[in-house]
């Protein structure tokens, strides 16, 4: 296994004046990085790493070895690439703030809405329409479950489930993605009205996906699982889990570049709670910011996860708002895109908050002089 390189910010601050400018604006969002861990991964496990700021990573990576060194520019340049806004039909969604998506999920097994908007077409879109004028940018339909143990759904099932759903939340403008691993769902939901493909199995579970979601010429979320049949929670296996998942993520991006998909239509999602352990995901939340060194968009999914009842005293699905809103703002802290969530009006309630915040920390309060 040849030696792997990894670029990790360290240490942040609320605006880049707090070290005289030498901080970095992660991914053109809101989070500035002063300090950056390069790592340097052999035989599976950490062997190097050093420290360097914006004014002495240059140095840095001119020890490295060249293809190390080329490495570490590419994931230089991704950590301070700003992203252009998603365009989905009439809607702009920008990425240079954290956004939220809401969950629809139209199936007889969610773990958060006991299937109470399955079949019943104007109570998902009532609930839609809440969550929009709540200020969720994208409502994310589902017509799968995909929580442990959830049984396989016969492709007929789900259609019937989301494409009414999608039709009518596009009807009245939502910006809307469909959550789905079959293409010919995906194709079904976006003739309805869907702008945005969202995978869990990251285009792996129909050979037919890639292909189509290229041809498709929308944005496409791509999830780490480490299952690869129908349960996506199987054969979880870690060396260092945030690593793994790190090099899982960049093979998914360049298998998707290869088949034809455009970069910036490419979002990634570290996949929380499927197929690993509380620590498993405590680590990965902890290290979120490391995943903008592979220059895409950046998704969250940890609303109601069981991570969440796991320290919570195992308080059910339904009781884990607090929680919830905990992780959001740690995926703010971290520069996340995109933030999938059950409880909109809580979440957009804490990003503008957070943002609040952000815009005022920009004005330097220390009152110095030049």
């Amino acid at each position: 296994m040849p030696d792997r390189l990894y670029i990790q910010p360290l240490t942040f601050a609320p605006s880049p004046q707090a070290f005289a400018g030498d901080a970095v604006r992660l991914a053109g969002g809101m989070v500035y990085a002063r300090e950056f861990a390069v790592i340097i991964r052999r035989d599976g496990a950490v062997a190097e790493r050093a420290i360097a700021t914006a004014e002495t990573i240059d140095a840095v990576l001119a020890q490295l070895p060249d293809e190390l060194g080329l490495e570490g520019e590419a994931q230089w340049a991704n950590l301070r690439t700003a992203h252009p806004p998603l365009r989905l039909g009439e809607r702009t969604i920008r990425l240079d703030q954290p956004q939220v998506m809401g969950i629809l999920n139209v199936t007889p097994d969610s773990m958060s809405d006991g299937g109470q908007f399955l079949d019943n077409p104007e109570s998902a879109t009532a609930h839609a329409a809440d969550m929009l004028e709540a200020g969720a940018a994208i409502i994310d339909v589902g017509g799968e479950s995909t929580r442990p143990g959830a049984t396989a759904v016969w492709e007929g099932d789900e259609l019937k489930r989301a494409v009414p759903v999608i039709e009518r939340c596009a009807a009245m403008g939502a910006a809307v993605s469909i959550d789905s691993r079959r293409p010919a769902v995906m194709e079904a939901a976006l003739a309805a009205g869907a702008q945005i493909l969202n995978d869990v199995s990251a285009l792996r579970h129909d050979p037919r996906s890639l292909e189509f979601a290229a041809a498709s010429g929308k944005p496409v979320i791509l999830m780490h699982a480490p299952g690869e049949g129908d349960d996506l929670h199987a054969d979880a296996s870690y060396a260092n889990v945030v690593l793994d998942v790190f090099d899982w993520l960049a093979a998914v991006r360049d298998r998707a570049i290869e088949g034809g998909i455009e970069r910036p239509n490419i979002i990634l999602d570290p996949g929380i709670g499927f197929g690993k352990s509380l620590a498993d995901n405590l680590a990965l939340l902890n290290a979120l910011p490391l995943f903008h060194s592979l220059g895409q968009p950046l998704l969250l999914g940890a609303s109601r996860k069981r991570s969440i009842g796991a320290l919570s005293n195992e308080a059910p699905a339904h009781q884990r708002l607090g929680g919830s809103v905990a992780l959001a703002v740690a995926g703010m802290n971290a520069g996340m895109q995109l933030l999938r969530v059950h409880d909109v009006f809580d979440t957009v309630q804490a990003r503008n908050v957070w943002r609040g915040l952000r815009d005022a920390a920009l004005t330097d309060f220390s009152g110095l002089a030049d």
